[in-house]
């Protein structure tokens, strides 16, 4: 994956429905097992940075003395960097290459996380969230296509397990980071261990990616810029569908531990709630793509992801203390799914690796400014005197109201809806 994509002027795309079949099958021979292996180890490293801090955030709260406001900072300011890179990724490794802006991203990641070893002040945590969400947000940009590419057949199955793998990695930040901080007595040490897989993943990734020649060749002759997809009515709508269902999952990573100890749960407790969430998730991004497989149809799989993130913002505000392993629960496979589900209906919308995978960033890129907006509106709400059972039920208003808006994605609108860009 070392060839280089010319810069070139961000004109209108122009699609070939035969093109991505030709360069599909040489490329998923060439990615094979070590092309999934691939997937799932990056996928693992793109939530710890994010969920580690939520279980130690009451540690880092009092020893910085950062209040609520720049606490949700932490987790925001991440997802506006996904959103504005996603933007400019397919722009990035198109100038320098996909294989070395991937490389440089993972290595801005294991920059961010390692950093935080050395973190003693409110400012020196946002600029490691800088540079870690600038990693992951240049790589967030990119995979959606490389798995197109890689695995045209089995897109489903390939997005599966990349989404899994993502909030899989998520549970593994809200499960060990706090137990490490424990164990040392500093919260530092459970933020910076997340460094190291980022270094493994980038080691295998110059060792082991598959190649892309044959994609290359012919993605070359497709001008392609994601600015094309500001002018399509559709693509506003797969971008603010992506970014309201899964603004639940920005809040929940930056509030849940604080709210279960504000109900008067152990800080160990709470944190293993948001890993139990992160389990559930990784459940859903893997089951439901599989199950909708069979038909370019996935309605009824945003059906069920919506009302079960429904069912459990509901949980939380009514009855928090009852059941909340069920609640975290039914929220957590509803996120999960839902996450997999909008980067698999993005990318069903259009038949080319390239212009499905700048359509995914652009979805992307807009969504994750709209998630970004989540945890500071419920920092700003405790900033101000209130609780949580507002914004609970402002989620659940918010499935409720995505729910609704699913069934717009019948697959027999998708060639007209995209217009001159799916000619």
């Amino acid at each position: 994956m070392n060839s280089q994509q010319p810069p070139g002027p961000p004109v209108s795309l122009t699609i070939t429905p035969t093109a991505a079949p030709t360069a599909s099958a040489p490329v998923l021979q060439s990615a094979g097992l070590w092309g999934f292996a691939l997937l799932v180890l990056v996928g693992l490293n793109l939530r710890p940075f994010l969920t580690s801090v939520g279980p130690v955030l009451n540690a880092v709260q009092a020893d910085t003395g950062m209040g609520h406001g720049m606490a949700a900072v932490l987790t925001t300011l991440p997802f506006v960097m996904m959103g504005l890179l996603a933007l400019a990724g397919a722009a990035l490794a198109q100038r320098f290459g996909e294989r070395r802006t991937l490389l440089c991203a993972l290595l801005l990641l294991a920059l961010g996380c390692g950093a935080r070893l050395l973190a003693d002040s409110a400012t020196s945590l946002i600029l490691t969230a800088i540079l870690a969400g600038t990693g992951v947000a240049t790589v967030q940009a990119l995979m959606p296509g490389v798995c197109k590419r890689w695995f045209a057949g089995r897109i489903a199955l390939a997005m599966g397990l990349y989404s899994a793998a993502l909030v899989g990695g998520g549970a593994m930040g809200a499960l060990l980071s706090p137990a490490l901080a424990t164990l040392t007595a500093d919260w530092r040490p459970g933020l910076a261990i997340w460094a190291l897989p980022a270094l493994l993943a980038w080691g295998l990734w110059l060792w082991r990616a598959p190649g892309q020649s044959v994609t290359a060749a012919v993605s070359a002759s497709v001008p392609l810029s994601v600015l094309a997809f500001f002018g399509s009515r559709r693509a506003w709508l797969l971008a603010l569908y992506f970014g309201l269902a899964n603004s639940g999952y920005a809040s929940l990573v930056a509030w849940l531990p604080s709210f279960y100890l504000d109900e008067g749960m152990g800080a160990q407790s709470a944190g293993n709630l948001l890993a139990w969430m992160a389990l559930f998730q990784a459940a859903a991004a893997l089951l439901m793509p599989l199950s909708v497989r069979g038909s370019l149809d996935r309605r009824v799989g945003l059906y069920v992801v919506m009302l079960l993130q429904l069912l459990g913002f509901a949980g939380f505000a009514l009855a928090p203390q009852v059941a909340p392993l069920l609640w975290v629960a039914l929220a957590g496979f509803g996120l999960g799914g839902c996450f997999s589900l909008c980067l698999i209906v993005s990318l069903d919308h259009l038949p080319g690796a390239r212009a499905a995978g700048a359509l995914a960033a652009f979805v992307q890129g807009i969504g994750f400014l709209i998630t970004a907006i989540g945890p500071w509106l419920v920092g700003a709400l405790r900033d101000a005197g209130g609780d949580f059972t507002d914004a609970w039920w402002l989620h659940g208003a918010i499935a409720l109201g995505m729910l609704l808006v699913s069934a717009r994605f019948n697959p027999a609108s998708y060639g007209r809806s995209m217009g001159r860009l799916g000619a």
